[in-house]
């Protein structure tokens, strides 16, 4: 059994609620029979981060067609997250808030970053079962490519 998710390929996702921009609660085991993308990002109002959300967001068809919803998720309260959605213009995705307890799911998936306070940027692939098949983390500073995303999830059409 490995600790945390990273690098542990077919564990099953910690499943979790958390609030999302439009003040709802996401439950992450309502999407079984759906593919999740967890794309995580250290902190709104950043440019990185912007830049991928809004890759969430131009490709949120692509998704779909793939049987798969993306949810962006960082520690920044949910007030935050309604602000920054509407900025910027995100009007599929849904963001969510590892606000409280701080941290709490970014923890459970292993990415939490306790010297900065927030969690790494990464992408974590949840199966329509609810157990993790794909996870990259990526330096703070580097916008994930959401093609090699498309692509996994594109791989996995059909498991």
């Amino acid at each position: 059994m490995c600790t945390g998710v990273i690098g542990c390929s077919d564990d099953n996702a910690p499943n979790f609620t958390l609030t999302d921009n439009n003040e709802q609660y996401v439950t992450l085991s309502n999407y079984r029979g759906k593919k999740v993308l967890l794309s995580w990002h250290p902190l709104a109002w950043t440019p990185v981060c912007t830049d991928q959300m809004r890759a969430l967001e131009n490709n949120y068809q692509t998704f779909l067609n793939l049987n798969a919803i993306p949810l962006g998720l960082s520690v920044d309260p949910a007030p935050c997250k309604k602000i920054w959605a509407a900025a910027l213009q995100l009007e599929m995705v849904k963001i969510l808030a590892d606000f409280w307890p701080h941290g709490k799911v970014a923890n459970d998936y292993g990415i939490f970053n306790e010297q900065d306070g927030y969690s790494e940027r990464a992408n974590i692939i949840v199966d329509e079962n609810g157990r993790v098949i794909w996870v990259k983390v990526y330096p703070s500073a580097q916008l994930p490519d959401i093609n090699e995303v498309i692509s996994i999830l594109s791989s996995n059409n059909g498991k």
